[in-house]
């Protein structure tokens, strides 16, 4: 079975409303710009953004894609431990913070409708991360999905409310 069709479809069953006024130039219906753009243009996303920077991720991101994006937002990344995210955007941490980041990235356009048979994803850094549906409720690994398909470019941005760390 599909790991990654599991997983959407998931998401899909969910029935999570998407937002995609955050995305799209509404003159022409296209995306506003790549993911990392529509991350930019959203305050939710503060801290992802300077994260994406200090790792030296945003070339990658803002390429061709395309990618799906499981996106913390700043509350999320507020749960972490205090110290945390300031010492990950250390210099001498970057490829911790690379690892991490890589680990909400799946490469492909992973569309919630999508979630058929999916109970993983395998991530850009290699490692799968795990989906599940209880009650109506998606997560991937420990954190809830609560928004999708909001549409870039090159891929597809998904919210979540925790950050996922890998093994």
């Amino acid at each position: 079975m599909n790991l990654l069709r599991k997983s959407l479809l998931a998401l899909a069953l969910a029935g999570l409303a998407a937002t995609p006024a955050l995305a799209h130039d509404h003159k022409g219906g296209k995306p506003a710009g790549t993911i990392v753009d529509v991350a930019a243009g959203n305050a939710d996303f503060e801290t992802l953004v300077a994260a994406v920077k200090a790792a030296g991720l945003v070339e990658t991101l803002s390429g061709e894609g395309p990618f799906t994006v499981f996106a913390p937002t700043d509350e999320a990344f507020a749960k972490l431990p205090a110290g945390t995210v300031e010492s990950l955007l250390l210099p001498e941490n970057k490829d911790k913070l690379v690892a991490i980041l890589t680990y909400h990235v799946v490469a492909g356009k992973v569309k919630a409708a999508d979630v058929v048979n999916l109970d993983t994803a395998t991530t850009v850094n290699g490692q799968a991360a795990d989906i599940t549906v209880e009650g109506g409720t998606v997560k991937i690994d420990n954190a809830t999905v609560t928004a999708t398909d909001i549409k870039a470019s090159n891929g597809i941005i998904h919210v979540i409310d925790t950050v996922i760390i890998p093994d």
